[in-house]
């Protein structure tokens, strides 16, 4: 799912102006809710609005500049654009030293509204932003899945079957996504919380340990200890095969069996193992014996570019904790700051961010070594948050094109436009897809 359109609240009883003004806002972008008075307008429009309001000073019932008031109650944050008469100078004058955002006089300037419509949106943004900072630093947010996207979603509803089920599962995903967190949210939710969850770091377990540490018939290290709990398998993909081998007989006789040792020692264990995507790891990375045992349910954690819905909620929840643990206060989003939680594609995924906004709260330039590098120009943020959205659009309708423009609310002739004048490649897109 792409990000959503930045939002603009249009009030215009001039049902010619107010169409053509929803067009030329739309074609530069914005998702326009258009209102022909105010009434409907204020029931839509509520504290948490995402976007900005641009308004007529002179309305039926309500006028302009009483909507402006209105809001400013609910939010004196929101930014509100007046459009005036002549005759209504004075009075927009006044509501902007109360605090209004701007106001235009009628016939305006197109390019004037749509720059007035772009600063307002993306104060707002950062406004947004900065709010929900403040809430996760006062909020322990724990160590849930944090995120909107329907993947993780899905993966959050299915937690409390999986806990109980008592079955070996396979979560497959890119470095960094969570998939250890996952798992243990899976354990912790189940009966078997009471007991242990053994971690076991596949990647960098010597087989010279096997017998004494992890296979031992005693110990807080080995497999013994973990009865009636679970053991995490991690990296499986890149344990070697002596613990592969070990492994395998481990999970299908649910007993561990020690070189010389006369009896099995019957373990009552869940199996739960990470390891990168099919198509990413190597061929028999994990061997077939053992992968058809612990694959009896095999979940999907996505890599961060798929559900970018979530990365500010996520930056918001580890920059509280970056926060607590080092007792600094959250410092203030910037421009920069935001433009690269809504540009970058974040390749490490969950935990690159993680250093991102640590990097953040302790000071240091998280968007560049030095610092005095430009910061981008709101033309250049808004091309790059255009070209992201396309883009992941296409992704997420699979290659195909009129998914992808259903799916971002724009007319198809917008759509080749901004495609165009971005110079995106459609066809890598519609093969990748």
């Amino acid at each position: 799912m792409t990000a959503p359109l930045p939002r603009v609240a249009l009030i215009e009883d001039d049902e010619d102006l107010r169409v053509s003004t929803t067009q030329l806002l739309s074609l530069a972008g914005f998702a326009v809710d258009a209102y022909p008075s105010a009434a409907p307008a204020l029931a839509a429009i509520q504290a948490d609005f995402a976007g900005v309001v641009v308004t007529d000073v002179r309305l039926p019932l309500l006028s302009g500049t009483e909507v402006f008031e209105l809001l400013r109650t609910r939010d004196p944050t929101l930014p509100v654009i007046l459009i005036t008469g002549h005759g209504d100078v004075t009075m927009a004058v006044a509501a902007l030293k109360a605090g209004a955002w701007d106001f235009l006089t009628k016939p305006f300037d197109p390019d004037v509204l749509l720059a007035a419509v772009a600063r307002a949106s993306t104060a707002r943004a950062l406004e947004l932003d900065n709010r929900q900072l403040r809430t996760a630093a006062q909020e322990d947010a724990g160590d849930g899945l944090i995120g909107t996207s329907p993947a993780i979603e899905r993966l959050r509803a299915m937690i409390p079957t999986l806990a109980d089920a008592d079955i070996d599962l396979l979560i497959e995903g890119e470095t960094g996504t969570g998939k250890a967190l996952l798992a243990r949210r899976i354990h912790a939710a189940g009966k078997r919380r009471r007991h242990r969850l053994l971690g076991v770091a596949c990647a960098a377990y010597p087989d010279a340990l096997l017998d004494t540490d992890l296979f031992a018939r005693v110990g807080t290290g080995s497999v013994v200890a973990a009865s009636r709990g679970t053991v995490l398998l991690d990296d499986l993909d890149h344990a070697s095969r002596g613990l592969q081998a070990r492994l395998t007989a481990l999970v299908e006789a649910r007993a561990l069996v020690t070189p010389g040792a006369r009896d099995a020692i019957p373990i009552d264990l869940r199996i739960i193992a990470t390891a990168a995507e099919e198509g990413a790891r190597a061929e028999d990375a994990i061997a077939p014996a053992l992968l058809y045992r612990v694959a009896a349910v095999r979940l999907r954690m996505p890599p961060l570019r798929e559900r970018r819905e979530d990365v500010v909620p996520l930056f918001a929840h580890f920059v509280a904790q970056a926060a607590r643990r080092i007792a600094r206060p959250v410092p203030a989003m910037t421009a920069a700051v935001q433009h690269q939680l809504a540009t970058h594609d974040w390749p490490g995924n969950v935990r690159e961010l993680a250093h991102f906004a640590e990097r953040f709260v302790i000071g240091l330039n998280p968007v560049g070594e030095a610092s005095d590098d430009r910061p981008a120009s709101l033309p250049e943020r808004l091309d790059a948050f255009e070209r992201a959205a396309i883009i992941a659009a296409m992704a997420q309708a699979g290659g195909e094109v009129g998914a992808a423009i259903e799916q971002l609310g724009i007319p198809r002739k917008t759509f080749y436009y901004r495609v165009k004048r971005l110079g995106i490649d459609l066809g890598p897109l519609k093969r990748a897809g």
